[in-house]
């Protein structure tokens, strides 16, 4: 999770700071460069499969693949940074209920962008995007199976950023 800084060293501020911890901050995909982007990415994971696992979801809901797919990788940065605000100590105590009144209805949300994407528990297919006109239509869109999604997890960092994948912890 990325967090902010004061620029200059403040001796309260900085006080204050290690009291408090730092301030988590919205995580724009768009600009991270690609270290930043794998540090995210594997932060995110390691969330999204404790996520899964603590609530039982399913794969409607969040999928094997979903770093595969932008839409669901926005949604689930957005919830996560949620979770963090919600359960931090320096909140009020209804931060948890907070949460869980906004993660049912990030729920439906996941579902939409799952049924959008048609990816599945044993199936991915890149998200279709509807080419307007005169813009080139993506062709067709195939079909993969899934055999290990840790195994894909590392590929698709290497296919992002040339660096060599590695399972992320929480996946095995």
């Amino acid at each position: 999770m990325t967090t902010t800084a004061p620029p200059e060293s403040d001796p309260f501020e900085e006080a204050v700071r290690q009291l408090m911890g730092d301030t988590p901050v919205p995580i724009n995909w768009a600009v991270l460069d690609d270290e930043q982007w794998v540090v995210e990415l594997r932060a995110l994971d390691a969330w999204v499969s404790w996520l899964k696992t603590e609530y039982g979801l399913s794969a409607a809901i969040i999928p094997p693949l979903w770093h595969r797919h932008p839409e669901l990788i926005w949604e689930l940065s957005a919830l996560h940074l949620f979770w963090v605000h919600s359960y931090d100590p320096q909140q009020e105590a209804t931060g948890p209920i907070a949460f869980h009144r906004e993660f049912a209805a990030a729920r439906v949300r996941l579902q939409d962008w799952v049924t959008t994407s048609g990816t599945s528990l044993f199936r991915d297919r890149a998200t279709r995007i509807t080419a307007w006109p005169g813009e080139v239509d993506q062709g067709p869109v195939i079909e993969k199976p899934i055999f290990d999604r840790a195994d894909d997890f590392a590929l698709f960092i290497h296919e992002r950023t040339g660096q060599p994948g590695f399972p992320s912890a929480g996946t095995r």
